[in-house]
C-alpha cells in the first residue's frame, strides 16, 4: 500500500485543520482496501471562537450518512471536545443516551450526528485520529492465532484491543487500557476483528503511519504466501429464469421487492466452486460493522433453491430465538448475499445502491476469508457477539422510526425506445420512483445517456427476434429478474394514401409498431411469470379510437397492439400480470416533431406554434413527461387491480370522446 499524499495538493488545506482533515479522510476514502461504504471514522480538534468571543475546543468527527471518498467539511460534526472528554470518564452510558448527549453538545445543530466512536476519538491525545477497517489488518485478527501474529508483526508499536462491541463501551475499555500508557510511545491501536487506529499532530503523519500499518500487513500476508492467493473459476451460462426464481423467493423472504446483483468475475466464481465454501463462508463476516449490509452468513445455493432458501430462513429465525432479549424485533429473515454453486456471488438489496454496497462487502470478504484460511484457518467472531452488532439498540431505533422509499423501490423495469421522447422521460420517471432500468433502444448513443448504476443501456433493434431476446435476457441477469415492461418503441411513418401506399412503408410500420411489440412480450412473460407484482404497460396511440387520413399504415398497426395487448390482458391474468394501455395524442417533445414541422401544421390549421400544442379540449399540452407518469402510475400499486384498460392521455380529443 503506498501513500496517496500530495503535497501540492495538500497545500491548498494548510490554512485550515478541519479542510486537511477532509483531505486527508478522501485519500483514505479512495482506497476500498481500507474502508468501503460509509466504514472508518476520521477525526481533528481544533479551536473555535464561539458567541461569546470565547475560545472553545471542538473534535470535528465524520457525520453519520457521509462516506470518507467525498467527504467535505461539512461532513463533519462539530462536537465540544470537553463534554466528550467527560462522557468518556462515565462508568456507564447506554449508546442511545451516547447518541443523543453528542448531538446535545454540538455546536451546529444542522450538522450530521456524529459518529458513535466520537468520545474514543476525544480521548485519544492527538489532534489527527484516523480508524479504518482495512482488509490486510483485520484478516490476520480473524484467524485462529490472530492476536500473536498480530503482537509478531507489530510488537510494541500499536496497542492491540479485544474485542468489544463499537460505541461507548469501546471508548470505556480504549480509556482503562491506556490510564497509565505513555500515548508517544504508540503509533497506533489494532481493535481486534474491527479495524486499525493511527494518530498525531499531523494530517500527514497520522495519515501515512495509517499507510504503513497496513502496508506490513500487506507485506506479511505475502511473506506467509497469502496474499493474492484467491481461486479462480470459469463461467458457466447462467439461466435467467433460474435467476429470477430466487430474486422472487428471496423477496418473498425480505417482504419487499430487492434487487440482485450477479458477480461471476473468476475470483467469485472460484470461491462458488471451492469443496469447502459452505464452512469457511458460514463462519461470519469480516468485521461486525458488515453484518448491518450482509447479515451474518450468505445464503448457500446449491441443487434445491427452494429448499436451501426456507433452509437459511429457518436458521436465521433460530438465530434470532437463540440471542434475541426482550424488546428487540426481528428483522426480515431474508438473505443479503448468497454464494450460488459453480455460478458466482449474489449480492441482495432494496435498491441498486443497498445490493452494490453488498456486492462490496462480500467481493473483499471472499478474499480476506481465504487469506485468513491459508494463515492459520479464518476464525470471525462468534454469532452472538456478531447478533449485538446487528440488533444494536442504534439499529433497532432506525428500524421503529421507519423510512419512507420511493413507491417502485427495488422493481426492476424494462422500456423500448428509450433514447428519446416518450422512452426517455419513462426511464427518468421510473428512476425517480425508485426503480432499477433496463434501457433498450437501436440508437447507440443510448448507451452514453445514463451513467448510473441502476440503469443498463443494451442497444438493439427490436425487430432482430433472436437480438431482442438476448438482449432481455442480459438485462434481466444485470439485475436479477424483471417486473414491468413498457413497450414504446415505434415510428411514424411519413403520411400516404392507402392507393398510394408503398408496401415498404406498410411493411416497415407492421414490424416496428406491431410485430416487435409481439415479440418483445413473448421474450419477456417467462420472467415476468416470477415477477414482483409484474405489469406490462404499452404506448398505443389516439389513432386507434381516431384515426387520420394518410396513416393507414400506422393507424393499422397501432389497432393490431390494441389488440395483442387486450388479449395479452386475457391471457396473463392467471399469472397476475397486469397489462395496460395508454393512448397519447400530440405529444410535442419527441423526435419526430421538428420545429419546421410543428409550424407547417400550426399553419395549416391557421393557429400559432403554442395554440397548435394546445389544440384540445383542456387546452393544455401533453408532454413526453406527462405520458411516463401516467405510465407509471399504471405500472404501480395505484392500479394494482386493473388490467386491460385504455387509458388516453390527449387533453380531450373530441373525435375521441
Amino acid at each position: 500500500m503506498k501513500s496517496k499524499w500530495d503535497d501540492q495538493e495538500a497545500s491548498r488545506y494548510a490554512h485550515d485543520p478541519v479542510e486537511m482533515r477532509a483531505y486527508t479522510s478522501r485519500l483514505i476514502g479512495s482506497d476500498e482496501d481500507l474502508v468501503l461504504h460509509g466504514g472508518g471514522n476520521t477525526s481533528v480538534k481544533a479551536t473555535v471562537t464561539n458567541l461569546f468571543g470565547e475560545k472553545e475546543e471542538v473534535l470535528f468527527v465524520k457525520g453519520s450518512g457521509w462516506d470518507l471518498v467525498t467527504i467535505a467539511v461539512a461532513g463533519f460534526a462539530p462536537v465540544k471536545l470537553d463534554v466528550l472528554k467527560r462522557m468518556g470518564q462515565l462508568e456507564q452510558l447506554s449508546d442511545t443516551d451516547m447518541v443523543k448527549h453528542q448531538c446535545a453538545a454540538m455546536i451546529d445543530p444542522k450538522a450530521p450526528n456524529p459518529s458513535v466512536e466520537a468520545i474514543l476519538h476525544a480521548i485519544i491525545p492527538f489532534q489527527f485520529v484516523d480508524h479504518t477497517h482495512a482488509d490486510a489488518v483485520v484478516t490476520i485478527t480473524n484467524t485462529s492465532n490472530g492476536e500473536q501474529r498480530i503482537r509478531d508483526l507489530y510488537g510494541e508499536r500499536v496497542l492491540i484491543i479485544p474485542y468489544v462491541m463499537p460505541g461507548f463501551v469501546l471508548a470505556r475499555k480504549v480509556a482503562q487500557m491506556t490510564r497509565n500508557i505513555n500515548w508517544h510511545s504508540l503509533e497506533g491501536m489494532v481493535l481486534m476483528n474491527h479495524g486499525v487506529f493511527t494518530f498525531a499532530d499531523d494530517a500527514r503523519q497520522s495519515y501515512e503511519r495509517m499507510i504503513q500499518l497496513v502496508d506490513e500487513a500487506e507485506q506479511y500476508l505475502r511473506q506467509q504466501e497469502a496474499w493474492g492467493t484467491v481461486q479462480k473459476g470459469k463461467s458457466e451460462e447462467m439461466d435467467p429464469y433460474a435467476l429470477c426464481k430466487l430474486r422472487k423467493a428471496v423477496s418473498a423472504a425480505a417482504g419487499k421487492a430487492m434487487i440482485s446483483l450477479l458477480d461471476d468475475s473468476p475470483s467469485a466464481l472460484g470461491f462458488s466452486a471451492l469443496n469447502n465454501v459452505a464452512d469457511i463462508a458460514t463462519r461470519g463476516p469480516l468485521t461486525p460493522d458488515h453484518v448491518i449490509h450482509t447479515k451474518r452468513v450468505p445464503l448457500l445455493v446449491q441443487d434445491d433453491m427452494g429448499k436451501d432458501i426456507d433452509s437459511y430462513v429457518n436458521s436465521y429465525r433460530d438465530y434470532f430465538q437463540q440471542n434475541k432479549v426482550d424488546g428487540l424485533t426481528c428483522l426480515d429473515p431474508a438473505p443479503r448475499w448468497a454464494i450460488w454453486k459453480n455460478q458466482g456471488v449474489l449480492a441482495f438489496g432494496g435498491s441498486v445502491k443497498e445490493a452494490g454496497i453488498v456486492a462490496d462487502i462480500s467481493r473483499h470478504t471472499i478474499r480476506c476469508i481465504q487469506w485468513g484460511e491459508l494463515l492459520s484457518g479464518w476464525k470471525a467472531l462468534d454469532a452472538k457477539e456478531i447478533f449485538e452488532v446487528e440488533y444494536w439498540d442504534l439499529e433497532q431505533a432506525k428500524l421503529r422510526k421507519g423510512v419512507d422509499k420511493p413507491v417502485l423501490q427495488g422493481r426492476i423495469s424494462l422500456v423500448t425506445g428509450a433514447a428519446s421522447g416518450i422512452g426517455k422521460a419513462c426511464v427518468e420517471a421510473l428512476l425517480r420512483r425508485g426503480a432499477a432500468v433496463v434501457a433498450i433502444d437501436i440508437n447507440p448513443e443510448l448507451e452514453h445517456m445514463y451513467d448510473r448504476p441502476d440503469v443498463v443501456a443494451l442497444v438493439c433493434d427490436v425487430r432482430d427476434g433472436p437480438a431482442l431476446l438476448k438482449t432481455v435476457q442480459t438485462g434481466i441477469t444485470k439485475f436479477g429478474g424483471l417486473d414491468i415492461v413498457i413497450s414504446n418503441a415505434g415510428v411514424f411513418p411519413a403520411s400516404q394514401s392507402i392507393a398510394d401506399m408503398e408496401d415498404n412503408t406498410w411493411a416497415a410500420s407492421l414490424d416496428l409498431n406491431l410485430s416487435s411489440h409481439q415479440r418483445l412480450l413473448k421474450a419477456c412473460i417467462p420472467f415476468l411469470r416470477e415477477g414482483i407484482e409484474p405489469a406490462a404497460v404499452i404506448i398505443g396511440s389516439k389513432n386507434v379510437p381516431a384515426p387520420g387520413p394518410g396513416a393507414s399504415a400506422y393507424s393499422a398497426a397501432k389497432a393490431g397492439l390494441n389488440q395483442l395487448a387486450r388479449v395479452a390482458a386475457l391471457e396473463l391474468a392467471e399469472y397476475s400480470i397486469r397489462v395496460n394501455t395508454v393512448h397519447p395524442n400530440a405529444v410535442f417533445d419527441t423526435g419526430i416533431w421538428s420545429d419546421d414541422i410543428l409550424q407547417s401544421r400550426a399553419d395549416h390549421y391557421g393557429l400559432s406554434v403554442e395554440q397548435y400544442k394546445r389544440n384540445n379540449l383542456l387546452r393544455t399540452e401533453v408532454t413526453s413527461r406527462d405520458v411516463a407518469e401516467l405510465v407509471c402510475e399504471l405500472a404501480g400499486p395505484l392500479f394494482a387491480k386493473t388490467t386491460g384498460a385504455q387509458v388516453p392521455i390527449d387533453g380531450g380529443n373530441e373525435r375521441v370522446i
